[in-house]
């Protein structure tokens, strides 16, 4: 009879537990170490990011704006009188002289008043005439009136002084010498009468052709205003330049003008813009515009070029969070520069002489605080800063607090990665 050996289960139990046991050792290190691991840290490409290093030393401020060329004067041709256009000589984008037509309106009731002007004029020019011949004969006969009396009375004096002469000797009667003498008297009076007569015949004769001149100015004024006003129905350009715009098409809802069209006195019938003489307003952000003042340097990009200005004025009001500034030219104009051209135009706010600045990265706004990452010395990886900003430029900004000299940043935009504290560079 066999009789089971209780040792054996007892020796195969003790064996399984000592090769259990280092294996459940193995796995629950294995697990706490894993347990123990930190996430892998996100990557981003080396080659797309934009590093840059903190420096200290002079940093230049400006401020960047947008915009574009505009002539320094503009000129706008309106309607003089009513009319109706007839010919549209030239389009807008066509370069004008003085003496160009631009079109040509009619108006047929000004042309009738101009006609009948004109032959009022002539009429009074007529009556002139006639007035001076009138004014001319009467004198004559004014003149003739008195020589006669003057002749009349030199025979009568002389009769009375030899009548004086016989009556002295008796050889005539007394009363006869009375009436020779009385007779020359009265001629004398005549005769000084008519005398005045002749020195105020040349006035009277110079007022009343002085009157009818004054008609015939008037007239004649008002036949060269009919006739001025006929003659800027040919509408001229007046001034050298570019023909930007037929009508005032900048207004909502106002058409161009069309042959046919009926306009009235004052509306805009042309803009012209003198090329030559060109200035660049700009849009700079609020925010910046307040450090800018009168005077102060600027560039002026056109894409073909870079022209030196100074800011010759700031529009008073913000519109949509923007100041416009005007940029004065003081350097020649490059190729192809026109009217409406596009361009950038940066203005120098003040030289810093000793800072620590580095370039701007998009979150980094004048005295305010934003997140960086600064690269770890090796270039491999970066941490999250926290770095506190001053005084801003166009592309570089102060450090106050946050980094030092020899930093180096990623200016690129990281927005992305914000959650994350650091990040490797592959």
């Amino acid at each position: 009879m066999d009789v089971p050996r209780q040792s054996t289960g007892k020796r195969k139990l003790l064996r399984r537990v000592l090769i259990l046991t280092p294996v459940l050792l193995v796995l629950g290190g294995a697990a706490w170490a894993v347990a123990r691991l930190q996430p892998a840290l996100p990557s981003v490409d080396a080659a797309s990011v934009w590093p840059d290093t903190v420096v200290r030393g002079p940093m230049i401020r400006q401020v960047h704006g947008v915009g574009s060329l505009v002539p320094q004067d503009v000129v706008w041709i309106s309607a003089q009188i009513d009319g109706r256009i007839e010919k549209i000589n030239i389009q807008p984008g066509t370069a004008v002289t003085q003496d160009t037509v631009i079109m040509e309106m009619s108006n047929p009731t000004l042309v009738e008043a101009m006609v009948a002007a004109q032959y009022d004029v002539k009429q009074a020019e007529a009556a002139y005439t006639d007035l001076t011949v009138t004014v001319q004969s009467t004198k004559f006969d004014k003149e003739s009136a008195a020589a006669q009396v003057s002749a009349d009375y030199q025979q009568a004096q002389i009769k009375a002084d030899r009548d004086k002469e016989l009556a002295a000797q008796g050889l005539i009667p007394s009363m006869d010498m009375k009436l020779s003498v009385a007779q020359a008297r009265d001629l004398q009076r005549r005769n000084d009468i008519e005398q005045k007569r002749l020195g105020i015949i040349d006035k009277s004769s110079e007022a009343q052709l002085a009157a009818q001149r004054v008609k015939v100015e008037q007239f004649r004024a008002i036949y060269e205003l009919k006739k001025q006003q006929v003659d800027e129905l040919r509408v001229h350009a007046g001034v050298a330049g570019m023909l930007q715009q037929l009508g005032n098409t900048a207004v909502a809802g106002v058409p161009p003008l069309e042959v046919g069209q009926n306009v009235v006195a004052g509306s805009i019938l042309a803009r012209i813009a003198q090329q030559d003489k060109l200035k660049a307003q700009i849009r700079i952000s609020e925010t910046e515009a307040r450090d800018i003042s009168l005077g102060q340097t600027a560039a002026v990009d056109t894409h073909n070029g870079i022209i030196n200005g100074k800011v010759s004025r700031i529009d008073p009001a913000a519109v949509n969070g923007t100041v416009l500034v005007d940029l004065a030219l003081t350097s020649s104009l490059p190729a192809g520069a026109r009217p409406d051209l596009s361009v950038d135009g940066t203005v120098e706010i003040e030289r810093l002489n000793d800072v620590l600045h580095v370039g701007r990265p998009p979150a980094g706004q004048p005295n305010a605080t934003a997140s960086v990452f600064r690269l770890d010395p090796d270039g491999k990886a970066a941490s999250h800063v926290r770095v506190r900003f001053g005084r801003a430029s166009v592309n570089a900004i102060e450090v106050l607090d946050g980094l030092r000299a020899g930093d180096r940043i990623i200016l690129s935009d990281m927005s992305n990665m914000d959650s994350h504290e650091r990040i490797r560079l592959n």
